[in-house]
């Protein structure tokens, strides 16, 4: 993730035995002033069933806290190191002793991340990464560790010069040469895997226009066909994955695996950050549990099960920039849950897609009232309030205009006026339009600043047209 990440510590949580169907982690943020003590974190994790860590660096309190606790653990050489560990190969092992072999193995290390996403680190370390890469193997070799620990590098999807359609992905002409083809002969020499950061939010976020907020959490949708190869994806991340893939597969490396060592959705974000909520949070992330761990590979390496790691265990307060970046967790500081995901096989039987919507109210009347995603049978279009009064005005001017929507019975006097408030108005003119088109899938979206229930939503003595 492009995003004030590169010192941050990952925690890969294990919620399910490694299989045909793949596995999911979850990534552990640590900037932040109000996190747990590493000892209080290994103790959570323990107590969700953690088998699988990954840090983003080697920080002696964490490796130790994780000694003799039967969590494997991913560590990782840092950015700023790559520089010395590339030109010097006693630097190299003598970070292989300080940071492997004095917590080995009594703190289980399965693999050594090189650098974070360092094709776009603005301090220019690109062309260290390879000769990086072969110093601290040569150290593992020396310790006869080699055959034990992997060695990865986590790429964006920002390397990429084509990814849509997926069948024309591929890499960045100057790229190429300098690094990533020496970095993958590197993995398919040692049989490694590379390591990639996708986060379909990012996309959908700068393309809602054209993106179906269905496609990209994982929901039901018609889905889109690949011009190039004729394959059908039914989600975006998929589709993000396979571009990698046929990125390499365009260098004629087709036997690497790919690992997503990033990918979420955040649960807050700014009034400009589109698809941002902790609804759309819950769907993305418990969708793809379900698709992981219920699915096999993608379309284009459909036997090749997915291993992914979601951001982030915690939500993480002292991180700048956008919103966003501070809300990613899966948990709060106090260890309580943001949202209700399934986390492993046993949980998904209840799991309803990540439909079910923080109940809205409308303000400033006594006549506001709620809605539910609960039951069946009729179906109704409503404005996301939490998107901001920007966004949910551009959509009603769109609903209202181009949209063909019949808004008359939202102008001042008219029945459906009162209660006078944008999310009320919104909603008349999302569900008219959702209905004008005959429910169709993808038409109640408005690049996220609307969603389907099932129950007669309640706005003042308005009452939306109804479809089933």
């Amino acid at each position: 993730m492009n995003h004030l990440k590169h010192i941050t510590f990952f925690l890969l949580l294990s919620i399910f035995t490694h299989s045909d169907a793949g596995s999911i982690g979850v990534n552990y943020g640590r900037i932040a002033n109000n996190l747990p003590a590493a000892t209080k974190v290994v103790e959570l994790l323990k107590q969700q069933g953690i088998t699988q860590i990954k840090l983003y660096d080697t920080d002696s309190s964490v490796l130790k806290a994780l000694s003799n606790s039967n969590i494997s653990v991913i560590v990782a050489l840092p950015n700023e190191l790559l520089s010395k560990v590339s030109s010097s190969q006693s630097f190299a092992n003598n970070w292989i002793q300080n940071n492997i072999v004095a917590y080995y193995p009594s703190t289980q290390i399965q693999a050594i991340a090189i650098g974070n996403e360092v094709f776009v680190d603005p301090n220019n370390t690109t062309n260290f990464l390879v000769p990086a890469m072969k110093n601290i193997h040569n150290a593992l070799i020396d310790n006869k560790l080699d055959s034990s620990i992997k060695l990865s590098s986590p790429i964006a999807l920002s390397c990429l010069q084509s990814s849509y359609p997926s069948s024309s992905g591929s890499f960045k002409t100057e790229l190429i040469e300098p690094v990533i083809k020496p970095m993958l002969d590197f993995l398919k020499q040692t049989s490694s895997y590379l390591m990639v950061n996708a986060y379909p939010f990012f996309a959908y976020e700068s393309n809602a226009n054209v993106i179906s907020l269905d496609y990209a959490l994982f929901r039901d949708n018609p889905g889109n066909v690949d011009s190039g190869n004729g394959l059908k994806y039914m989600s975006l991340l998929d589709a993000q994955l396979d571009a990698v893939y046929a990125a390499m597969s365009a260098l004629k490396y087709d036997d690497i695996k790919l690992v997503v060592s990033e990918t979420g959705w955040p649960s807050k974000g700014d009034e400009n950050e589109v698809g941002a909520g902790q609804d759309n949070a819950a769907a993305y992330n418990g969708n793809l549990v379900r698709r992981v761990l219920t699915g096999n590979g993608t379309p284009l390496r459909p036997n090749v099960g997915l291993e992914v790691y979601l951001f982030a265990l915690f939500n993480e307060n002292s991180k700048t920039g956008p919103t966003s970046e501070r809300n990613y967790g899966l948990f709060y500081p106090n260890e309580e849950k943001v949202y209700n995901i399934p986390l492993n096989r046993a949980s998904l039987a209840g799991w309803t897609g990540g439909k079910s919507q923080t109940t809205p109210v409308v303000n400033g009347t006594d006549d506001g009232g709620s809605v539910s995603t609960s039951g069946s049978g009729q179906t109704w279009c409503i404005a996301n309030g939490k998107l901001g009064e920007k966004k949910l005005q551009e959509a009603l001017d769109y609903a209202c205009g181009e949209g063909g929507v019949d808004c008359n019975s939202i102008q001042p006097g008219a029945t459906c006026y009162d209660p006078n408030t944008l999310e009320a108005h919104a909603s008349f003119a999302f569900n008219g339009y959702y209905q004008k088109k005959n429910r169709m899938t993808g038409t109640c979206d408005f690049g996220g600043a609307a969603y389907v229930v099932t129950q007669p939503p309640k706005f003042g003595k308005c009452q939306l047209e109804a479809g089933n």
